[in-house]
């Protein structure tokens, strides 16, 4: 909620901005989490097999292959050499992801990623505690040991578990017991770690999180002069701590949101009622100058004394 106005999370930017800019990145990421997921139901449902496969590993079109690196690296751990058709897959969906943002993947393609989101509000609405939170480090050892288990069963481990892999094949099968895992997801976020699957456990995102390190698009917030402290941006954010560096950060700080945690998913630039942020360039050096009136530093109310 809104320190300033008391008003619920992105009213003031409905408001000031109107209902299309206050939500218009929350809405693109919809439509192109149903597209990607669209695209791979056409064939099982309707018989229109533009697509073949999965998010895991697919043929578009019956020439351009798309692998999942992480499943080509499990696979390798394995013992298993993918062919090289997946090869080639990987390296195309590696590169694409590395220029523009790993986790990009984590907010407009997973379909999970609506899930953890819905668990996100209504934790919100409910104004429930935050609960355990787990170390950020936690999904790296997650990471760690999926290859491990990977390399000593001879198998792609992750597969047996993963909620995006049982999400798809329910929809396609039959939903059965895959419910279970999806609704332990959402149930996870609302009642035991706010954000707690995305932020802190799920192996993809971290593996995605390394691949994009040094990617092009970033997230700016060049406007932050102009912060009045509302505090929607860390409301909305799935990884609240990427922000504090760049909006909070003296003149001679880079505005650019660097971290590798960030997923692009462009809700800190829709809430805030202001424009602090904006999307833009790793390499953009545009000045930013540092916030002026904080909290504990305000501007002189008008008709009183400084």
């Amino acid at each position: 909620m809104s320190v300033k106005t008391h008003l619920p999370v992105g009213a003031e930017a409905v408001r000031d901005k109107g209902w299309w800019l206050a939500n218009r990145f929350l809405i693109l990421r919809r439509v192109s989490q149903l597209s990607f997921l669209s695209l791979f139901l056409l064939g099982p449902w309707f018989g229109i097999w533009w697509v073949k496969g999965n998010l895991s590993g697919s043929m578009t079109f019956n020439i351009l292959p798309l692998t999942d690196p992480f499943i080509a690296l499990q696979s390798m751990a394995a013992g298993h050499w993918p062919e090289l058709t997946a090869l080639i897959g990987a390296l195309i969906v590696g590169v694409a992801y590395a220029l523009i943002g790993g986790r990009v993947y984590c907010a407009w393609v997973c379909p999970i990623n609506p899930v953890t989101d819905a668990a996100s509000w209504l934790h919100r609405k409910l104004d429930l505690p935050k609960g355990w939170q787990p170390k950020r480090g936690t999904r790296y050892f997650m990471l760690a040991m999926v290859l491990v288990v990977s390399g000593l069963t001879g198998t792609i481990a992750w597969e047996v578990v993963n909620p995006i892999s049982m999400l798809h094949r329910g929809l396609i099968f039959g939903m059965g017991f895959a419910w279970a895992f999806v609704v332990g997801v959402f149930l996870f976020d609302l009642l035991l770690a706010r954000r707690g699957w995305c932020g802190h456990l799920c192996p993809v995102g971290a593996f995605y999180g390394l691949l994009g390190q040094t990617s092009v698009l970033r997230v700016t917030a060049d406007k932050r002069e102009a912060c009045d402290d509302c505090m929607d941006c860390f409301a909305v954010c799935p990884e609240m701590h990427v922000i504090t560096p760049a909006l909070r950060g003296k003149d001679a700080d880079t505005p650019l949101i660097l971290s590798p945690d960030c997923t692009n998913c462009g809700r800190c630039i829709d809430v805030c009622a202001v424009d602090v942020f904006h999307f833009t360039h790793r390499f953009d050096e545009t000045p930013a100058p540092g916030r002026v009136r904080t909290r504990s530093n305000p501007a002189p109310k008008v008709g009183k004394a400084a």
